[in-house]
């Protein structure tokens, strides 16, 4: 045996991180994407820069923005988003976002991009769409089968998945974890079932552990699916002749495969590829790889590991304020107060979003800074920057009233 020939052509083998996804913790992984998706943006800004100098000399030559820029309008905020996003070149998708409401003053500087996401994503998975079908039990959404669009509203979802992670977004998005897996090319399981239809998984897995062989006699299955098509019930053969085999105890792994392959790739394989193209298209590449499904998941949703006195410890104070502060003492003592769901709609208010980055609750860096004006003001937050404006109120119940009035009215932007 050669030995040098054989190192020889080892170190011709290119080495990447990639190759290697266990060296890092999923923090790690996020800041390689996000680190990646920065130079991307700077690539396309460098571009157009480019373009547009040699449009001043080269009349041919048309000028382009340096951004990607979406002018919406809030009451057609799906329609305007097509419109825009399916005359969009690919290499547009790599340049950071701006969003523009019409009738609007706030420039974006990030809130803005944080609530486009918010709205864009709250309507396109409402129930008038019907696109995706809502799960009780595990109040988790999936593809519907059933639907009556065409995939280019599956593709924009893509597309604002994609988007939402390359600008650095945490958008509300209640699918399994099956989805995550599909995206990275791994197979669901019986467990990404038992988590989408809970009581159908336990089904399924009571079929697999029964240790009798009466299986066709107990069960009394063939391999179908009965599923509902608007109010009527229809029948699928999992298989060729489906109807005519029986489920037995030498086959009952097949069909419990070819059930759960059937609810999470054959019944939405249309729709799965339109939403799997348009959020490759923005956010695919080798760093994307390095993700288990679980990390992709809970960058993409972010995670509710609340920690509320970490929240408190790293946020940062201006102007006249400092940690010490009458006000400041009692802001924190108001907080700590409120229930669960009112702190959630304070992050919301406040970073535009209810859940925590996979980086932590650290990485939020909250800023609260005086302002001049007296008491009868309300808090304003400003989502681009994670910063509150807190007037210098002197009584607590003051400033539980306050807050509580903020946050309970916190969509939209304008000059205030």
């Amino acid at each position: 045996m050669d030995v040098n020939h054989g190192l020889t052509e080892l170190a011709d083998i290119p080495v990447t991180i990639c190759t290697y996804p266990f060296v890092f913790d999923a923090q790690a992984k996020t800041t390689l994407l996000q680190t990646d998706a920065v130079l991307q943006m700077q690539m396309a800004i460098d571009q157009a820069h480019r373009q547009n100098v040699s449009s001043l000399f080269l009349p041919v030559i048309e000028s382009v923005n340096p951004c990607l820029i979406l002018v919406v309008r809030r009451e057609n905020i799906v329609g305007d988003a097509m419109e825009v996003l399916r005359k969009t070149k690919n290499i547009d998708y790599k340049k950071p976002l701006k969003v523009i409401f019409v009738g609007e003053d706030a420039v974006d500087a990030g809130g803005v991009r944080k609530e486009f996401f918010l709205l864009i994503m709250r309507e396109l998975l409402d129930p008038k769409y019907g696109m995706f079908r809502y799960y009780e039990d595990s109040r988790l959404i999936w593809f519907s089968d059933k639907t009556f669009e065409d995939s280019d509203l599956f593709h924009l979802i893509g597309v604002v998945c994609g988007l939402a992670i390359y600008n650095f977004t945490i958008v509300d998005l209640h699918f399994p974890l099956a989805l995550y897996k599909k995206l990275l090319k791994k197979k669901p399981s019986l467990d990404d079932l038992k988590e989408l239809m809970p009581d159908v998984g336990r089904s399924m897995q009571q079929l697999l552990d029964y240790p009798e062989d009466n299986i066709e006699e107990t069960f009394c299955l063939n391999f179908t699916i009965t599923v509902e098509n608007f109010g009527a019930t229809e029948v699928k053969e999992l298989v060729l002749n489906g109807a005519d085999t029986a489920v037995n105890k030498q086959n009952r792994q097949e069909f419990v495969d070819a059930y759960v392959d059937y609810i999470f790739n054959k019944s939405v394989a249309s729709l799965f590829d339109a939403f799997h193209t348009g959020f490759h298209k923005v956010c695919g590449g080798k760093v994307l790889q390095l993700f288990q499904p679980n990390e992709l998941q809970a960058m993409v949703i972010g995670n509710t590991n609340y920690d509320w006195k970490e929240l408190e410890k790293n946020t940062e104070y201006k102007g006249e304020y400092w940690a010490e502060h009458p006000t400041i003492k009692i802001f924190w003592e108001v907080f700590h107060e409120l229930p669960l769901e009112k702190k959630k709609q304070f992050l919301l208010f406040l970073t535009g979003s209810d859940r925590i980055p996979i980086l932590g609750m650290k990485s939020l860096k909250l800023v609260i800074q005086s302002t001049g004006g007296g008491e009868e003001y309300l808090p304003v937050s400003h989502t681009c920057f994670n910063l509150l404006d807190l007037p210098k109120y002197t009584e607590k119940e003051t400033l539980r009233s306050k807050l509580i009035q903020a946050i309970d009215h916190n969509e939209g932007f304008s000059l205030i």
